[in-house]
């Protein structure tokens, strides 16, 4: 009896076609580099951020690659901004919210004016922007995927970065409470953490071999990451592969948050 193996026509888990992907803080660093994965993955991305002559480069460049991208402007610190370029979308599928700033200083010395700006970008601006994408997800009734990008400051602390440890901690309470508000409308959200990925942020600060040989020491991947380490777990829990996946803040750093080394090795074999 000859066997027979019907072909079912099932989407691939991790496709994002026909899925809308609006990405806050795309102009560079991970926040790119997760535009680019989203889009080969399939996903029309909208690009959004202030600069808008870079982005419309930008996307020009995805289109040319046969990708479908927009180039939108947000301002995460105008609350206008933001409900004006909501207000320009039609459906989102995908919430990535990569957009951040950092100062690093110590914490008496921080003024009242890096403290707002920090909390504005970092966390009001977003709260703002996705109680507004959230509201269109739940009354269009298909479900979405938030996906945060925390930090290693999401799950413990470093000296020097206190307020924006209080933001990238704020995001993953955010994280946990919305997945468990909004999973009665099919709307998963996740966090990323990030470890120590080079980036414009803080490229002038790994130019210190100190700091190169205190990480080789300090993790189980002795490496610093890059954006593309990143983006791909973005992929990920946008799709349908992570329909199960919900409220998680999962490192992406090397093992630091986990592991440890030690100089100890054991003795030979006698």
């Amino acid at each position: 009896m000859a066997l027979v193996i019907a072909c079912i026509n099932v989407a691939h888990p991790f496709s994002l076609s026909n899925k809308t992907a609006l990405i806050v803080g795309a102009s560079r660093g991970i926040g790119l580099s997760i535009a680019n994965q989203l889009a080969q993955a399939g996903a029309r991305v909208i690009l959004a951020a202030r600069s808008m002559d870079k982005l419309e480069k930008i996307a020009e460049g995805f289109r040319a690659q046969g990708y479908s991208a927009v180039a939108v402007h947000i301002d995460l610190m105008d609350p206008n901004s933001i409900k004006a370029c909501v207000d320009s979308l039609s459906n989102v599928d995908i919430l990535v919210n990569v957009s951040g700033t950092n100062v690093r200083k110590a914490f008496a010395d921080f003024t009242p004016e890096e403290y707002n700006r920090i909390l504005q970008t970092n966390l009001h601006g977003i709260v703002t922007l996705t109680q507004l994408v959230g509201k269109k997800m739940i009354t269009r009734g298909v479900g979405g995927k938030i996906i945060n990008i925390g930090s290693l400051m999401s799950l413990l602390g470093l000296p020097y970065l206190t307020i924006y440890a209080i933001t990238k901690s704020a995001l993953a309470g955010l994280t946990r409470t919305l997945a468990a508000e909004w999973g009665r409308y099919n709307i998963q959200v996740n966090c990323i953490a990030p470890g120590f990925i080079l980036t414009d942020l803080n490229r002038s600060m790994w130019q210190e071999p100190v700091m190169h040989d205190w990480l080789t020491g300090a993790q189980a991947n002795p490496k610093m990451g890059t954006a593309e380490d990143v983006a791909p777990l973005a992929v990920f829990l946008a799709s349908h592969g992570a329909d199960y996946v919900t409220g998680q803040v999962i490192a992406v750093d090397g093992g630091y948050s986990t592991t440890a080394k030690w100089p100890y090795e054991p003795p030979p074999d006698s």
